[in-house]
Order: structure tokens, then C-alpha cells, then sequence
């Protein structure tokens, strides 16, 4: 970027803010462009997909039939195109169509199927408007993560997400990784976990920017090592990037060890952040190890303090988090009232277990669906 004083040397420094205001307009054409770029790259290669597929199915019902196409095609297609088609990315293109073809892309091989021609896809949908962009929302490289996604619910959750809040390739592969989605449905009420793969994730409570466990693999701390309060928060705000894309939306960062003191006492909050979604200021406090009682009454003073003496008439109550090794559930609801804006939540340093937590959530839907049914109200028949 160009320092504006060596620019204003050289040029009329009256013109300076004409200048940005083209190069604004320059920045915004490129990202256009790269949109528009990976849409289209996205689609080709889910229609590549689909051919491939639909190729295979008219050919010879054989394993190796399909293995002998993707090769050929892949040398045709790289001596006439160059790089980018080689048999392990047009398997990808394959598996991108299959796993897609049953939900938004079908509108886009029904367009294929009546116009025979890619080009005739993308005059349509200038056409119709947007029809490109309403479907593959996301670059290549971002499709080739969610295709490994198995589960359709995770899936979708994870696109909503990558798109509005703009996350990277890296952003993206370390939330699939460290399993967000499971994490909040597992910390959300039970009729509110369908609404993730829908609608992703919607901040109307304090609950809503609230999950378990908290995943810290960024900070570099061993889970065997010894280490102090003071090293994991030291840890954490070195990473601070990283640990605002953990503790979810909306989050910005105040202030660490803020002081305040209240009856000639002084006490110290590990971390004070804002959320902006929610308008109100959340409280984090570390403790390594157990949790105990004085620490929920503790952080419960905090919030009482903030909502009393801190808070402006226009924002929400305080939210109080307390991050520890070990919650103790039962504890935390016989301390805190059950309207308590207080939450306690455990912390990892090392990515979950998928497995186990994709295995809890299915018993836990599972669970939660056998009892919506057998509190369905009788349809009234007489039976026999």
C-alpha cells in the first residue's frame, strides 16, 4: 500500500481523497471479479462432475471402466488446457456432483440438461439473475473441504457460515476440524439445533454465543504441561485472531486484568470483550482445573458489578463465562439461578474427537425427537 504523506508529495494533496475513492472503487471491481471467477469455477467443475457421472452410467458397469474414463480425460483435457485436470481433481469434480446433486445443484443440471451447453447455463443465469452465485457461493478450494462433510445438517451449516462470515480456506478447515457444528448444537436447546443447518448460526440470547467445549489447539499449550492462568490468557491473546474466531460472532476485544474496585477492594477480570450482536459486554475468567462454587458466586459479583455500574441503559445484561478443565454440571445448576446470565464451559487444548461428538448428538436428537413424538396430542381416532 502507498504511504499517503510520499503521495501527496509527488500529487495535488487536494486530489488525495479522489485517489482513494477510485482505488476503492478498483479493490471493490477485483473482489467482484473473483466472485464472479470462483462461481464459475465452482460450477464448471460440478457440471464436469455430473458428465462424468452420467457418462459412467452409460458405459461399460465396471469399476475399472470409470478408473480408464477419468484418466483419459484428464490427459485430453490437460494437453488441450493445461494444469488443473489431473485424475485426482477431476475425482474430486466427481465427488463434488454426488454429493451435491440431490440438493441446490439439481436446478443447475436440469439448465445443463436443456441447454447442452455451459455457456448456455451462464447466459441464462444473467438472464433469470444470479442463479450462479445462489448455488456455489464459495471458492473451489472451500467445496473440496465441505465435500468431505458427511453429514447434510454439518454440511449445510458450515457453507451458511463460511459465506457470512467470510471465512478463509484456513478459517474454514479449522472450524470443520475442531467440529463447531456439533460443539453448538450439543450446547444449544434441543429445538434449536435444527435451525443450524438452516439458518446457521443466530444470535438472539446469550445462550446462542455460548458452546462447550471451547477449543484452544492454537495456543500451543501441551495438555500435559504445566502451565499458569496467567500462560493460557497470555496464550490466548497472542492468538487473538484465532481465539475471537473460537468464541464465535460478534466478539470484540476490551481489555485483559481489568481493574475495578468496589467497598476498598480491588478485583481483576481476566478478559472483558463486547458482542456486538447482543449489545452487551461478556466476562471470561480462566481457571485451571476444577471448578468450584466460590468461583460461579465470583464471577456472579462481576456481572452484578458490570450491569450496576458499567453498562449503558441501551445495552443488554452482562454475560459472564467461566472457562475451566473440568465443569461441573451438577454444580453449576444447584449454585446459579436458572435466569443467570452466567455460563461455565470446559476447554481443550487438542482438536475433539469427531466421532464421539457426531455419536452424542445423534442420541441426543434421536432422543429429543421420541419425546416431541410421544407428546404429539392424539389425532382423535377410535382405533379399532
Amino acid at each position: 500500500m502507498m504511504d499517503d504523506n510520499k503521495l501527496s508529495t509527488i500529487h495535488n494533496g487536494n486530489d488525495l481523497e479522489f485517489y482513494k475513492k477510485v482505488g476503492d472503487f478498483v479493490a471493490t471491481a477485483r473482489r467482484y471479479a473473483k466472485k464472479q471467477m470462483d462461481n464459475t469455477v465452482a460450477v464448471t467443475n460440478y457440471l464436469i462432475g455430473m458428465m462424468i457421472v452420467e457418462r459412467e452410467q452409460q458405459g461399460e458397469k465396471r469399476a475399472k471402466y470409470g478408473t480408464m474414463l477419468i484418466k483419459g480425460l484428464s490427459e485430453y483435457l490437460t494437453e488441450q488446457y493445461g494444469g488443473g485436470y489431473s485424475v485426482t481433481n477431476l475425482k474430486y469434480m466427481r465427488t463434488f456432483y454426488l454429493v451435491y446433486a440431490q440438493s441446490k445443484g439439481q436446478m443447475l443440471s436440469d439448465l445443463f440438461d436443456k441447454l447442452e451447453s455451459l455457456t448456455g447455463v451462464f447466459e441464462i443465469s444473467k438472464e433469470k439473475g444470479q442463479i450462479l452465485s445462489d448455488q456455489f457461493r464459495l471458492d473451489w478450494s472451500q467445496y473440496q473441504i465441505l465435500m468431505r462433510v458427511d453429514d447434510f445438517a454439518a454440511r449445510q451449516f458450515y457453507e451458511i457460515e463460511a459465506e457470512n462470515q467470510q471465512w478463509t480456506y484456513k478459517q474454514l478447515q479449522r472450524q470443520v476440524g475442531s467440529s463447531l457444528y456439533e460443539r453448538l448444537a450439543l450446547s444449544r436447546d434441543k429445538d434449536k439445533v435444527m435451525s443450524l443447518a438452516n439458518e446457521g448460526q443466530t444470535i438472539e440470547s446469550p445462550r446462542d454465543i455460548f458452546k462447550t467445549p471451547y477449543i484452544f489447539e492454537f495456543t500451543g499449550l501441551e495438555e500435559r504441561s504445566i502451565y499458569s492462568e496467567t500462560h493460557l490468557e497470555k496464550a490466548l491473546i497472542d492468538n487473538m485472531q484465532k481465539f475471537l474466531l473460537e468464541l464465535g460472532k460478534g466478539f470484540l476485544f476490551e481489555a485483559r486484568q481489568k481493574r475495578f474496585t468496589f467497598d476498598e477492594d480491588s478485583f481483576y477480570l481476566d478478559l472483558v470483550l463486547y458482542n456486538r450482536l447482543l449489545q452487551c459486554y461478556v466476562i471470561i475468567d480462566l481457571k485451571i482445573g476444577k471448578l468450584k462454587h466460590q468461583d460461579l458466586g465470583q464471577m456472579q459479583m462481576y456481572v452484578n458489578y458490570f450491569d450496576r455500574y458499567v453498562k449503558q441503559d441501551f445495552e443488554k445484561p452482562t454475560v459472564g463465562i467461566l472457562i475451566c478443565e473440568d465443569r461441573k454440571e451438577k454444580l453449576v445448576e444447584l449454585t446459579l439461578p436458572k435466569d443467570s446470565n452466567v455460563y461455565a464451559s470446559e476447554y481443550s487444548l487438542y482438536l475433539p474427537d469427531k466421532a464421539i461428538l457426531q455419536s452424542k448428538l445423534a442420541e441426543w436428537i434421536e432422543e429429543f425427537e421420541e419425546a416431541h413424538e410421544s407428546n404429539k396430542p392424539d389425532d382423535g381416532g377410535d382405533g379399532e
